[in-house]
């Protein structure tokens, strides 16, 4: 198997990515993943996710596990330890899909005059 930092290795560039907001089919807000220490691999995983399906869809969650790698396991043993790990394996049982909305952060402008 895989380790989780061997995978993120794969994965395109999410510096730029703010937060990640997700919601539910009516709307309602379900977490939100910030692009700070302790969830920068998640934000990547889940940025890699909406550019790949648009949104968290059952086959969305599918993937994004294997690309948890360890950690999935770790999730199944221990709910709770790892809310987004959990929030995947939720689409595996309700196989109800969350939207995605990416905040990103405004390139500068190195040609602006101040």
């Amino acid at each position: 198997m895989q380790k989780f930092s061997d995978v993120l290795q794969t994965l395109d560039d999410a510096s730029h990515v703010q937060r990640i907001e997700l919601f539910s089919s009516n709307g309602s807000p379900v977490g939100v993943l910030e692009n700070k220490p302790g969830s920068q691999g998640s934000v990547k995983v889940y940025y890699h996710l909406f550019r790949m399906y648009g949104e968290i869809s059952l086959d969305a969650a599918v993937e994004g596990l294997s690309l948890y790698a360890e950690h999935t396991e770790d999730a199944e043993n221990c709910p709770g330890k790892h809310p987004n790990v959990d929030r995947l394996l939720n689409i595996l049982e309700d196989e109800q899909p969350l939207t995605v909305k990416v905040t990103e952060s405004t390139p500068v402008n190195s040609n602006t005059e101040v």
